[in-house]
Parts: C-alpha cells; sequence; structure tokens
C-alpha cells in the first residue's frame, strides 16, 4: 500500500483528476488548515498562543518555467514580513526546487541568500526540505554556502538514506541546525534502509550525535518525526549523556498527532508545528498517506459511510 500511494503521488493523470475530488479535498484538512497564507497564520497564532513554534510551508516543488522561482520567493519575503509579531517569530520551510533547482542551481542560491538574510532581520529561521535522493547532493551544497554566510540557516536530512551518516559528518564541523526525518520517497533498497526496525536504527544513530553536539551549541536539533516513542528512547540516550530535554526539539505536521505533540511539550521538550499550506498539496498529501496506515484510515473515512 504505501509503495502505491507513492507512485500515486508522482502519476501525472492523477495529480490532475484527484484533487477535484470533494472528498479527497475534505480529507486532506486534517494536515492543512486552509490552502491560504491566511488560514495558515491563523492557525500559527494559535499554535504560538499556546507555547509552540511554527514553520510555515507553501506546497510546491519541481517548477518547470524560471520566473515561477521569482514569484515563490516574492511570496516567502511576503510571508516573513506578515508572521513577526507575537510570541515568538514564524519560520519559514521551503523546497529547492520550489525556487527553481530543477532549472538554474545559482538562481535557487540567490533567492535562499535573501531569504535567509530577512529571515534574520526578522529574528527568523530558513529550513531547506530535502527532497528525493536525486535532490540530496545539490542540496547539500546549497547548504553548505547558505551556512557559511547565514547561522540561521537549517537543512532536513532523511535516516532512512544509506548516505545520511557521511552527510552528517561532512555538515557538523559548520555548526548545522538539522531537522531529522525519517524519509518519505520510494526510494530502492540499494540507497535506503526499507524495515521499520532499519529506519528507527538509523534515526537513533544519527540522533544521538547531533544531540551531544547540541548540547554543546554546536548544533540545533530538531526531531522530526510523530513516533513518540522513538523520540522518548533518543531523550533517554541523550539523557545519559548529558542532553537536557530543552535541547530535544520535535517537529510534528499539522493535524498529526497534535495531542502526542502537546504532550511532550508539557514533559519539557520545545514543539514546533509545520504548517503547510497552498494549492500544490497532491503529491505532499499522498506522502502523508504512505507514512502511517492511521493517515489512510482517516482518508477513507470521508468517503466510507462508517460512523
Amino acid at each position: 500500500m504505501r509503495r502505491a500511494l507513492l507512485w500515486a503521488s508522482r502519476n501525472g493523470w492523477l495529480r490532475a483528476r484527484v484533487p477535484r475530488l470533494r472528498f479527497v479535498r475534505r480529507a486532506v484538512r486534517r494536515f492543512m488548515p486552509g490552502e491560504t497564507l491566511e488560514a495558515a497564520l491563523a492557525a500559527a497564532d494559535a499554535l504560538r498562543a499556546a507555547g509552540q513554534g511554527v514553520a510555515l510551508t507553501r506546497l510546491g516543488e519541481n517548477l518547470v518555467v524560471l520566473a515561477q522561482a521569482d514569484a515563490v520567493a516574492a511570496h516567502y519575503h511576503g510571508v516573513l514580513d506578515r508572521a513577526t509579531a507575537g510570541p515568538a517569530p514564524v519560520e519559514i520551510s521551503v523546497k529547492p526546487t520550489q525556487l527553481g533547482l530543477d532549472i538554474d542551481a545559482e538562481t535557487t542560491f540567490r533567492h535562499l541568500d535573501g531569504l535567509a538574510r530577512h529571515a534574520a532581520e526578522a529574528g527568523s529561521w530558513l529550513w531547506l526540505d530535502m527532497e528525493s535522493s536525486p535532490y540530496v547532493e545539490p542540496t547539500l551544497a546549497l547548504y553548505e554556502r547558505l551556512r557559511a554566510l547565514h547561522p540561521n540557516t537549517g537543512i532536513c536530512l532523511q535516516a532512512y538514506l544509506r548516505r545520511t551518516p557521511g552527510d552528517l559528518r561532512r555538515l557538523l564541523p559548520l555548526g548545522p541546525a538539522v531537522r531529522l526525518v525519517k524519509g518519505a520517497y520510494d526510494e530502492p533498497g540499494a540507497i535506503a534502509w526499507r524495515s521499520r526496525g532499519e529506519v528507527d536504527a538509523a534515526f537513533l544513530g544519527l540522533a544521538l550525535p547531533l544531540a551531544e553536539a547540541a548540547r554543546d551549541g554546536r548544533a540545533r536539533l530538531a526531531l522530526g518525526t510523530h513516533d513518540a516513542d522513538l523520540v522518548r528512547q533518543v531523550a533517554t540516550f541523550a539523557g545519559a549523556a548529558g542532553v537536557p530535554r530543552e535541547r530535544l526539539e520535535v517537529h510534528m505536521l499539522y493535524g498529526i498527532r497534535a495531542a502526542e505533540l502537546r504532550r511532550l511539550q508539557a514533559d519539557g521538550f520545545p514543539a514546533f508545528t509545520l504548517v503547510a499550506y497552498g494549492e500544490a498539496w497532491y503529491p505532499w498529501y499522498m506522502r502523508r498517506l504512505a507514512e502511517r496506515p492511521a493517515n489512510l484510515i482517516f482518508a477513507l473515512r470521508q468517503v466510507l459511510p462508517w460512523p
């Protein structure tokens, strides 16, 4: 089922038709407060009032016209202008292919550089999302250049990729900010761990050196997972190494295990919610369904006559 959903996320015919279905649009509201920036900002205000950090991401990827990247960058500059008021600034998280990486890496870097500078002026952060395996190396290269100029920048690393321990060793001397996730793309076994046990072990093995670096002020660590048991396992091992919980941020997606995130927040973990919005939600939504069976069950409830 997971592979079928990931295949569906890449299928152009389905991408053009499925978003028109009313029950699908109803189901996707679990994972995003709405398609507009206004809806995302309203959700962000409520979350910040509850003591959580927020990162906003406008959905979209793999632009084919470079001029569209200028519009995406302008949109994020507008987000930074509007989202700084309140108990804490809102952070932004962007996909490099949404800023033109498929077409011109230098244009992408120019946009990232401008957004990082704007975020610093707003007292905020810019995160680079990680996409499928062909984009890992160019995204790392962008981040290395960006981090040298802007300390307020972070990157996502995917634990299920076999190359990620080497990528982490490469980044640690930079004093990075890392959002560590399990990984949501359909990667072959030659380059990615496939079983849940293997992915969990890889996640733990990556989280511990990052936690020690965060303890010493040499990194910022965000545990980007909805697996609360894994978060607590990381905390147990990290605690034995003297890492306090306030160094172990937990980042979860809007609408997924929100109650569990609040419990972790009450237990002393800094809590962040990633709020997604925008019209280009179909491939992102299908990957969310593929991540956990409970997500698919919820979607089915929107069309089947269940109580």
